[in-house]
């Protein structure tokens, strides 16, 4: 049998969901209880939420969101269960946003994480994410600690005095960026001193190209990659079968239409939103802000959870066209007006010194008439004046882009 965490990673799926949608009406009622869940819920009832349909009438929390809420319940927006003098620390992200840690063992859920990367108890892992106000290390040495790994705070930088670290004490595994893995590499070859006993790596934080992973595998480290954010901890992570990232099991991942609330087909492209089972800072339908898609099947590791297909891009794709913003729910909202249109895409260009705009759209039965009421809508919704063009079915790619700016620079 594989090797897993525990025995939560190998559910039937259907157990999983009914034991997790059982479990949120408590904390959807746990979270009104504070002033920035209260507003942004607006009356929602917790008891009625316990359904992925009941669910998705929430409304997404943005990050833009929670920096209003911030500024207006301050430290966490009123989105925070725990009081501030409650927790374990007090972090600071770029934004700013503000975040708490709580004291509960494994508060990030990164242990799965780090189990499925190779990590056991006894060994060393060198820890190269931020220790200094943000929560990057403290979320990877959390999972190390909880399945017993003693722990190098490397942090970033500093180069030289890392290489001396991993050459005393010899760890066999790393936890960082995998551009920064490369670097304390290519140093201890340089120096001489040795980074051969590293064999296992968990990387984040940043792209993973075959190319690169392929390289490390080669000097020796078998690397795999997990998904995290600061108000979530660990999203999903990759197994040793490295077919997609498995979704952690204190979370539910959702993929929907960016700006928009509406979950998109399996397979297809859209905006990562994750509600969250933490009883300190529980997240209620939280917008990443990054593109992926859920994957058919199960992994061939075992683990039954949903898996995602890892970071496709940013959802955000909102574009400045004649000095006005436009942004993806308002494309959503004209789609919402057309009910015959499948997937819109709006191509933003440029023409005789002048901004463009063309709204492609999926269509069954495409005419004149549908292309000029959707034209309408467009400059009702927008404010401004587009083409709108009528393709079939399965036309636009499935890349998860409501905006495409095309403009040069």
């Amino acid at each position: 049998m594989p090797d897993h965490y525990d025995a939560l990673e190998t559910r039937d799926p259907a157990i999983r969901e009914r034991e997790q949608f059982a479990a949120l009406p408590g904390i959807v009622a746990r979270a009104v209880a504070a002033p920035g869940w209260a507003k942004h819920l607006n009356g929602a009832d917790a008891k009625s939420i316990n359904s992925r349909a009941a669910l998705a009438k929430l409304p997404v929390l943005s990050k833009a969101d929670i920096a209003t809420l911030q500024k207006e319940y301050p430290p966490f927006g009123g989105l925070n269960v725990t009081a501030p003098g409650k927790v374990r620390r007090l972090l600071m992200s770029p934004g700013p946003i503000f975040e708490p840690e709580g004291e509960s063992a494994d508060y990030w859920g990164a242990a799965r994480a780090c189990y499925a990367a190779g990590f056991r108890a006894g060994d060393i892992v060198h820890n190269s994410f931020a220790y200094h106000l943000t929560p990057g290390g403290f979320i990877l040495e959390s999972g190390c600690h909880a399945l017993g790994c003693a722990v190098i705070p490397g942090g970033v930088g500093n180069t030289e005095q890392q290489l001396e670290a991993i050459a005393h004490y010899k760890p066999s595994g790393y936890v960082g960026t995998p551009d920064f893995l490369k670097i304390l590499l290519d140093a201890a070859e340089k120096s001489g001193k040795s980074a051969a006993s590293i064999k296992r790596a968990l990387v984040s934080g940043a792209a993973l190209p075959a190319s690169l992973r392929a390289e490390l595998g080669k000097r020796g480290v078998a690397v795999v990659q997990c998904y995290a954010t600061a108000e979530l901890g660990v999203i999903a992570y990759e197994s040793e079968s490295r077919e997609g990232m498995i979704v952690n099991e204190t979370l539910i991942v959702e993929i929907v239409r960016p700006g928009t609330g509406e979950s998109v087909a399996a397979g297809e492209v859209g905006e990562v939103v994750v509600t969250s089972f933490n009883p300190d800072y529980p997240m209620i339908r939280l917008g990443t802000g990054d593109l992926s898609a859920l994957m058919p099947g199960v992994s061939p590791c075992g683990r039954t959870n949903s898996r995602i297909k890892g970071w496709m891009g940013r959802a955000d794709q909102t574009a400045k066209v004649k000095g006005m913003f436009v942004h993806p729910k308002q494309i959503a909202e004209v789609g919402s007006r057309h009910p015959q249109l499948a997937r819109l895409r709006l191509v933003v260009g440029r023409e005789a010194e002048q901004d463009t705009m063309t709204l492609m759209a999926e269509c069954t039965l495409p005419d004149a008439t549908l292309e000029a009421a959707i034209a309408a809508s467009l400059q009702s919704v927008t404010k401004l004046k587009g083409a709108v063009k009528l393709v079939a079915l399965g036309a636009l790619p499935n890349d998860g882009k409501v905006i495409a700016d095309e403009r040069t620079p």
